[in-house]
């Protein structure tokens, strides 16, 4: 009885940090998403300023270069929190292995 409470209890902790994993990407994704919009809007407005036309502080690398730099650290999050399944699916292989068997 002791042994299936124990089993119960890893489960639960197992389940309980695995959630915690998401959350916590959740939280990157959106600060992610919030911070680069306001940093982007504030330095292409300062470009306006400064005489440059929309077009030209819009493809200023200023204005996007954190999305890509921060966009790379939130790649390696998500290749951590949900693994390689997020790209191929669950069971992609086995899927991939009998169709090209029922060819």
């Amino acid at each position: 009885m002791e042994i299936d409470n124990k089993k119960q209890q890893e489960k639960y902790l197992r389940a309980k940090n695995r959630v915690d994993e998401i959350k916590k990407y959740y939280i990157h994704l959106t600060a992610y998403i919030l911070v680069n919009i306001f940093i982007s809007v504030r330095r292409i407005l300062r470009d306006m300023e400064f005489g440059m036309s929309l077009e030209q502080a819009l493809t200023e690398f200023d204005s996007y270069s954190l999305w890509i730099f921060w966009g790379i650290g939130i790649g390696f999050h998500t290749f951590k929190v949900f693994g390689f399944n997020l790209l191929l699916g669950k069971n992609w292989e086995e899927r991939k292995i009998k169709e090209y068997m029922d060819e």
